[in-house]
């Protein structure tokens, strides 16, 4: 039993061997044949790749194309258009494209759809030497050049090319001569603000002349906005329709006042000149000036309140001096003396007032109204009529006195009297004197006892040289040898 249990054992044995072996086989010659599939496949698959052209215009994605031929086309298309557009830039349409290949088993690319996409996309620039202010770009010029010569013609708008010229000259020598008289020198001229150049690349139309730049830079706008004056405007509802002031809106027009007649129809500039820049200009000048005398005034009790004598004549003085002026974009911001020098001291004005009050009231006691002389005729009947006062002749001068204090309140020729004067005194007395050949004073004038009020002389009904002299007390005659007895 157990030979042949063993004898089977062994049949068993070499059948499972036999198996095993068959599985071997099978599976070498599959892995075989897959080999020789592999190999196949990867020569056929090289050969079935194909190339595309992914498309971007900036960081935005165009698409894809079989070819990149049609893009540079458009390229150089877009480049030779503007090109004759801007002819004295150089025109660039590559630097913002890019061009990706890629091998893809499949070529399904539209692209007629993408070139048409990308033509819209693609944006011409030109190399341009853009102008900061305070590190903010403000305007794009051609190139240095334009930049350097937009500076110069911002400082132009305030000072002359000579000044320029002249201030380069000094910044480079070491003898700068003296300032004279009359003369203003230009001693630094600069922006306030931060203003630098940097290369960059911009869209053709973005740039401008020099000429443009300056205005852009000194008004911020390229164009003056105007509006025109509409049925029932006037100028404070234009004024606050642009958020102006009238006196604003007055300035920007300067033909117009606030009287004038608006017209409909009419154009006003209401652009408000907004500059990107400020110039500050320093300059020195020296200048002759005038230093004024002094009016110095003295009192003098001796002569009469209202008399002025000018005892010394007041000369101006002269002297030079230096100037330090700072202006911002042409407005004068301050101006500060830096160095004097007296040429000429000034002569003071000596000016003598008199303080000395007369009295329109008289004291009551009255004096000779003339220098020296005699009573020619006394007051009474005389020739068949009534002499009323008396008659004084052959003075020493023919200076005629005021006897009192008082106002003069008549002073003309009046009839038989000549020239006459009569004095108020104010204390119920009038005095009278007649036949004067001038009168020195005039109605209203306070005169003072002794005062001379005229010249002696023989106006009127008289027969020779004489004064005619009368008293009257409260409206009646008096004698007047009862005042002036001599």
């Amino acid at each position: 039993m157990s030979s042949f249990w063993n004898k089977k054992e062994e049949n068993n044995r070499f059948t499972y061997n036999f198996s095993s072996f068959k599985k071997v086989s099978i599976i070498a010659v599959l892995m075989t044949g897959l080999t020789i599939n592999v190999g196949f496949a990867k020569a056929n698959h090289k050969e079935d790749l194909n190339k595309i052209f992914h498309v971007y215009v900036g960081n935005k994605y165009i698409g894809a194309v079989s070819n990149e031929k049609g893009i540079q086309e458009i390229i150089a298309s877009k480049e030779k258009e503007m090109s004759q557009q801007y002819k004295e830039l150089s025109i660039d349409a590559s630097s913002g494209v890019k061009i990706i290949p890629e091998q893809v088993f499949s070529n399904e690319t539209k692209d007629a759809e993408t070139l048409e996409k990308f033509e819209q996309s693609l944006v011409a620039q030109a190399p341009a030497f853009t102008l900061f202010v305070d590190n903010k770009p403000v305007v794009n010029l051609k190139d240095a050049k334009s930049y350097e010569d937009t500076i110069r013609m911002l400082k132009l708008q305030y000072v002359s090319q000579q000044e320029l010229n002249s201030l380069y000259a000094n910044q480079q020598s070491t003898n700068i001569p003296p300032l004279q008289s009359g003369e203003t020198r230009l001693l630094e001229v600069a922006f306030k603000e931060g203003v630098t150049g940097v290369t960059q690349k911009v869209a053709p139309d973005a740039i401008v002349s020099p000429e443009e730049a300056v205005k852009y830079l000194m008004t911020g706008s390229l164009e003056q906005e105007t509006y025109k004056i509409q049925s029932g405007d006037v100028l404070g509802s234009v004024a606050q329709k642009h958020d102006l002031t009238t006196a604003e809106l007055l300035a920007l027009n300067p033909d117009i006042t606030a009287d004038t007649v608006l017209q409909i129809g009419q154009a006003l500039n209401v652009t408000v000149a907004k500059p990107f820049v400020t110039l500050e200009l320093k300059q020195e000048k020296k200048v002759k000036d005038t230093i004024s005398f002094k009016n110095i005034v003295k009192e003098d009790p001796t002569m009469y309140k209202g008399e002025k004598v000018i005892k010394q004549q007041g000369v101006d003085g002269k002297k030079e001096t230096t100037y330090l002026l700072t202006t911002e974009n042409g407005t004068r911001t301050s101006k500060i003396a830096s160095e004097e020098e007296i040429l000429t001291q000034p002569v003071d004005q000596i000016e003598v007032v008199g303080t000395k009050v007369i009295s329109s009231r008289g004291t009551g006691e009255f004096a000779w109204p003339a220098v020296g002389g005699y009573i020619s005729s006394g007051m009474g009947q005389r020739w068949g009529e009534f002499h009323r006062g008396i008659d004084i002749a052959r003075p020493s001068n023919y200076n005629i006195l005021a006897s009192d204090n008082g106002v003069v309140v008549a002073a003309g020729s009046s009839g038989s009297y000549g020239n006459r004067i009569v004095i108020d005194h104010n204390n119920g007395y009038t005095t009278l004197y007649g036949h004067l050949s001038s009168i020195n004073v005039e109605v209203g004038n306070v005169v003072e006892k002794g005062s001379v009020i005229g010249i002696m002389g023989s106006t009127g009904n008289s027969t020779g040289t004489h004064l005619h002299f009368e008293v009257e007390k409260n409206g009646a005659l008096e004698n007047p040898l009862s005042y002036v007895g001599r």
